[in-house]
Formats: C-alpha cells, sequence, structure tokens
C-alpha cells in the first residue's frame, strides 16, 4: 500500500472549519437559495452588488477557527450558484473581482498564511449559473479545470481542494483523470477530496482522491487493508439546518453535540469539519461565534488529542470510552461523566463505580486529567491497567474527560 506524507500530515491536523460564505449570505435563505427559490440571473446579479464584506472578515475568521482549535479551513471559493470569490482571470466577469472589486480569495489565503492556518479550497463541480454545463457538457469541463488551475497557481500553496456536486449527474463522464492530474502538477502534495453526499457516505473512489467524506453522518473507521493506496476520511457537519447563513434557521445542534463529534471523530481517526455561514459583511452571527468561543473552551484544556491517532488497544468497562495515541503517551477518552453535586440538583448518576480497564506493555509512570491536572489511582499488573475514573467537580462538566497516560 502507498502511503503518501501529505495524507498523514492532514490526519495531523485533525479539525478544520468549513466556511460557506457567498452571494447567498447576504439572502440569508441558505446557500441553496437560488435553485430553491428559482431566482433568475438578473436579480440575482442584484445581490451579487450588495455582497461587501467588511475589510477584516478574513482576518476575524482565521483568528475565531484558530481559538476554536481549528487546525485549517476550508472555504467555498465558488459555490453551485457558479459565483467566484477569486478572480476568474478572463474566464467570466461573475467574480467579487467585478462586483466588489476584492479578491476574497486573496484576502481568506493571506489571512490564513498570517495567522498559521492551512488554507483549503470548496470548489462546486455543479453550476447554475455557467450555460455550458447543462448545454456543452465538454466545454464545461474544460471551464471547470481553468477555474481550478487558478486555484492551485494564483495563491500559493494550499492544503487541498474540496470538490462537491459530481453525485448531480453520476452517469456522466468528469474526466477525473484530467481534471485531478492538472491538481498533481501544480500542487502535488494538496489533498484531492470528492464529497459523496448524504446518499454515499465514506464511499471510495477515484485512485487520485485522498480522503472519503461523511456528510453530517458521524465516521467509521475504513478498511484501507486491500486498496492501493491510504485513504484519510473527513466528517463535515453543520452548527445548524443550513451551510450557508440562513437568518430564520433555528435548529441548532448544542456544543456538547459539536465536542462529542469530533472526538468520535478522532476515535476513527477522522478528521472533523465543522461549518459555519458567515453573513454578507463576512461577520458570524451571534450564536454561530458563542458556539465556536464553547467548543474553544474545551480545546484549550484537550486540544491536544486533535492530533492522536486511533489506538487498538480496547477499554474492556465501556463501550463509550477510548484510546488515542499521542507523542509518546496514550489519551483516555471518557463519556458520560457526571458531576459532583446534591441529587437535588443535578440529573446524572451518583454512582461511584467508575473503574476503567485496559491492556499495555509499557510501563506506566502516571495518569491524570487534563482539565485540573488530578492524578489518577491506577494498578497496573501483567500489562492489564484497573483505572479509577473520577467524576466533574462541582463547578465544571465539559461533556468528555481525558486522561493522559504517560510511560
Amino acid at each position: 500500500m502507498i502511503v503518501k506524507q501529505y495524507i498523514k500530515d492532514f490526519e495531523k491536523l485533525g479539525f478544520g472549519l468549513f466556511v460557506h460564505f457567498g452571494v447567498y449570505s447576504v439572502i440569508g435563505k441558505g446557500e441553496w437559495a437560488k435553485g430553491i427559490f428559482a431566482i433568475p440571473d438578473e436579480e440575482y446579479a442584484k445581490y451579487a452588488s450588495q455582497f461587501i464584506p467588511d475589510e477584516d472578515w478574513a482576518k476575524e475568521l482565521v483568528a475565531k477557527a484558530k481559538k476554536a482549535g481549528a487546525k485549517y479551513i476550508t472555504i467555498t471559493a465558488r459555490h453551485h450558484d457558479g459565483f467566484s470569490l477569486y478572480d476568474t482571470c478572463g474566464l467570466n466577469t461573475y467574480d467579487t473581482v467585478h462586483f466588489c472589486s476584492r479578491d476574497l480569495i486573496r484576502e481568506f489565503t493571506d489571512a490564513c498564511k498570517e495567522g498559521g492556518i492551512v488554507p483549503f479550497f470548496y470548489h462546486t463541480l455543479l453550476d447554475w449559473h455557467q450555460a455550458s454545463y447543462e448545454n456543452d457538457f465538454e466545454s464545461y469541463l474544460e471551464y471547470l479545470r481553468k477555474s481550478v488551475q487558478i486555484l492551485c497557481t494564483k495563491y500559493g500553496k494550499i492544503g487541498g481542494i474540496w470538490f462537491d456536486g459530481m453525485w448531480h449527474k453520476p452517469t456522466h463522464d468528469w474526466q477525473e483523470d484530467a481534471l485531478y492530474g492538472m491538481i498533481r502538477k501544480y500542487q502535488p502534495d494538496a489533498m484531492i477530496i470528492n464529497n459523496t453526499g448524504l446518499s454515499a457516505r465514506g464511499a471510495l473512489g477515484h485512485i487520485e482522491l485522498d480522503s472519503v467524506t461523511f456528510e453530517r453522518g458521524r465516521p467509521q473507521k475504513i478498511n484501507t487493508d486491500d486498496a492501493p493506496k491510504y485513504i484519510a476520511s473527513e466528517m463535515c457537519q453543520t452548527l445548524a439546518s443550513h451551510w450557508g447563513y440562513a437568518e430564520y434557521d433555528l435548529s441548532y445542534k448544542s456544543p456538547a453535540e459539536i465536542i462529542t463529534d469530533l472526538t468520535v471523530c478522532r476515535k476513527c481517526g477522522s478528521n472533523f469539519l465543522l461549518n459555519v455561514g458567515p453573513m454578507g459583511n463576512g461577520k458570524l452571527s451571534c450564536i454561530d461565534s458563542a458556539i465556536l468561543d464553547i467548543v474553544a473552551k474545551w480545546t484549550q484544556v484537550n486540544g491536544q488529542i486533535i492530533s492522536a491517532s486511533p489506538l487498538d488497544a480496547g477499554v474492556e468497562s465501556s463501550s463509550d470510552d477510548f484510546m488515542l495515541q499521542g507523542d509518546g503517551c496514550y489519551y483516555l477518552i471518557c463519556n458520560g461523566l457526571p458531576m459532583v453535586a446534591d441529587p437535588n440538583v443535578v440529573l446524572a448518576s451518583q454512582s461511584t463505580d467508575y473503574d476503567v480497564k485496559f491492556t499495555t506493555d509499557k510501563k506506566i509512570k502516571k495518569i491524570f486529567w487534563l482539565d485540573n491536572n488530578e492524578e489518577l489511582v491506577f494498578t497496573q499488573e501483567n500489562g492489564k491497567v484497573t483505572l479509577r475514573k473520577t467524576p466533574f467537580g462541582y463547578g465544571s462538566s465539559l461533556v468528555v474527560r481525558v486522561a493522559k497516560i504517560l510511560f
């Protein structure tokens, strides 16, 4: 099996921010607004003229992602509406350079470079604006390749390209060899990802693809034993129901669910790509911003597990607890621990049976919680370890608790 270092490096990033940002952000009814509401091109162009993000949008976005613990950002350079956030260099005039005299992808990549975040580009494969998509598919594919070539050559080294929309024409020949080969020519170490959508989560595809996707579904460990090359995996998840900003979408997931999703991804060795939809001015809504700040409180304490790898060592006492391997250490990820309090105050069980058992041939020196450095009592005999977990103390409840195991 071929193992590419850039794929292993991608897995080490662990946690990324997905950003759906475009003309639809001005409308405030989700990223599919043009298609769902059949908005004519002329009317949509009026919204495009109103799409003028604040000057500091990219720097604020990068700072928010970094604070939350994300290591990379995947932004919609072009979504299904066909409007580009980058200079299309004469391919058309349907981009931010012609509507607001700014290259937003340039602003984004500059902010990423300054902030130490790896930039990834989402690029649509289906296109509601480009007429050739429906009436001259060969010509459209050439247009698509030239568009992606711009992203591969004008913005320096990138983390990867994230495609979406091939599921719209599943029986067509998308000439993937030519598309992916062009990317390899200009960005040999870029991740190439092609979203399989809600209906085919985790499906393998073309040999040049570097990661499978799990769209809004928790990942499972993929079996690459018989595959010709090593493949990564990535789960993408929304905060609410839409990817792009929707003013009246109130169906938000809890921060606890987001934190759990992040840790479940690490259990499988999968990356977690958490989506936000900035408003038309480039700012995050108050609730998007607040949820990221809450996630940040968890990652500031436990963020070192984001780059850790799955560990085969099983945890005997609980199917919800699992192990990860870090640099020179293990991590025990514990779910469902209650908080100590008067039983009239909390709903959690007051059980005191918190033993967990696992096996390792390494001699353990110390085990402690990352959140408060409390050392845990354990015994180790003939490779078998019994550890007594402790619940959260009153005044804190971090959803998922992490113990570090030193040898």
